[in-house]
């Protein structure tokens, strides 16, 4: 009988470029590390071109194979989407209001703030200009689907929807032959950089304390997420986030949403999530689900007004966290884009001297939630796959008919 053929997971994989990537980081030359963090950047280039094509090709295709209730379900994803980054955000300030003060240390900021410009640049870098970014992806993404989804077979014919699902199938292609398996590299690539910019360590060092107290929350987020998913779908919640751990692990080192979706798209099969419902709401919520990173955001943004003696209450958190669930929707694709795209807002927190975007506040606070940024981004991607079992079971039982079969 012939041998089954070993074959690595994709978990172990991402493990290991993570321990490959801290060891080249520690111990090789920076030159040689310089190479790798090269070749990752290359990666994350055409990573960039492909996002977009990708939230057009599953976002489109999820939305018009749904035959009824297309525009019911994408009011029911974005409310339970912007909801639970709201809901995120107001625990991480009560939380964090009531823990750091009791263990934040004068200076320790300084610290971490020191590694922000002691990133690895590459030897050289290309250019490719994305057709669109990822907004306007989820825009025509919507467009083109409800009306594929109301309209095919009926106003206009099938030819639209063939040549989408074509497409569709042309970047699966893409997904699975190049994306998927060269992930391990830019992973690495990632860890490799953060690791001889001081960065890995830094925080650990210095912030340990405030580090835990936000991955604490991250995983009680994730868990009364799949709780309840777990309820409304009558499956198993912890079943559910053994599932996850692949999309988490991506997560961890892409630190991207958007990058992650591919595999977010096998755990979210792997849930019993119909393919229509999966296809449509892991794209769309990687780009509107920021549970995760407003509880980064919003926990860093106490500690700095804590280390600076900054006032900062509930009256000025909640505005800032309700117009930044709104804002960060164009800030998946790249790592560090929440904090990117939250520059602008933070003087809502900060007030408008402290908040200035090139003031060392801001910088401080970019600093502190840069090297935090893949633990929310994988707190992110987690949520999105709570929402799709919640939706695929309202899509089943109330705009199907069908009897929510127990797992």
């Amino acid at each position: 009988m012939e041998k089954k053929k070993f074959k690595l997971g994709l978990v172990p994989k991402l493990i290991i470029a993570i321990i490959i990537g801290i060891l080249f980081g520690q111990f090789l030359p920076t030159g040689f590390c310089r190479f790798v963090v090269t070749l990752s950047g290359f990666f994350s280039t055409y990573l960039k071109f492909i996002i977009p094509l990708m939230i057009l090709a599953y976002v489109t295709m999820g939305i018009a194979d749904l035959s009824q209730g297309a525009g019911q379900l994408l009011l029911i994803t974005v409310a339970l989407a912007y909801g639970s980054t709201l809901l995120a955000g107001t625990a991480s300030y009560l939380v964090s209001s009531n823990l750091f003060p009791h263990f934040m240390t004068s200076g320790a900021l300084d610290q971490i703030a020191a590694t922000a410009d002691a990133s690895l640049k590459p030897y050289f870098s290309l250019t490719i200009t994305p057709l669109f970014d990822t907004l306007s992806a989820v825009v025509l993404a919507f467009v083109l689907g409800l009306c594929l989804s109301t309209m095919k077979g009926k106003e206009i014919g099938n030819s639209l929807y063939n040549g989408m699902s074509d497409f569709s199938t042309i970047i699966d292609k893409v997904l699975h032959k190049t994306i998927i398996p060269l992930l391990p590299l830019y992973i690495c690539g990632t860890f490799t950089d953060m690791t001889k910019s001081g960065k890995t360590f830094a925080i650990l060092g210095i912030l340990w304390k405030v580090f835990l107290v936000v991955i604490i929350m991250h995983f009680v987020c994730i868990t009364i997420q799949f709780i309840i998913a777990g309820s409304v779908s009558k499956k198993n919640p912890f079943s559910l986030i053994k599932n996850q751990v692949p999309g988490y692990t991506t997560a961890l080192g892409t630190q991207s949403s958007a990058a992650t979706i591919p595999v977010n798209l096998e755990c979210a099969k792997n849930d019993g999530v119909s393919a229509q419902i999966r296809n449509f709401v892991v794209p769309l919520c990687a780009n509107i689900h920021m549970a995760g990173s407003m509880i980064t955001i919003t926990a860093c943004a106490t500690a700095v007004c804590l280390m600076n003696q900054l006032p900062i209450s509930l009256a000025t958190v909640i505005p800032f966290i309700m117009t930044l669930g709104v804002a960060m929707v164009a800030s998946p694709g790249a790592p560090g884009g929440s904090i990117m795209t939250a520059l602008p807002f933070l003087y809502m927190v900060f007030g408008t001297t402290a908040g200035d975007t090139n003031g060392p506040i801001c910088a401080l606070m970019v600093a502190l939630y840069i090297t935090q940024d893949s633990f929310g981004t994988a707190c992110n991607i987690s949520g999105d796959n709570a929402i799709g079992i919640v939706v695929d079971s309202i899509y089943k039982k109330f705009i199907l008919k069908e009897d929510t079969v127990e797992a």
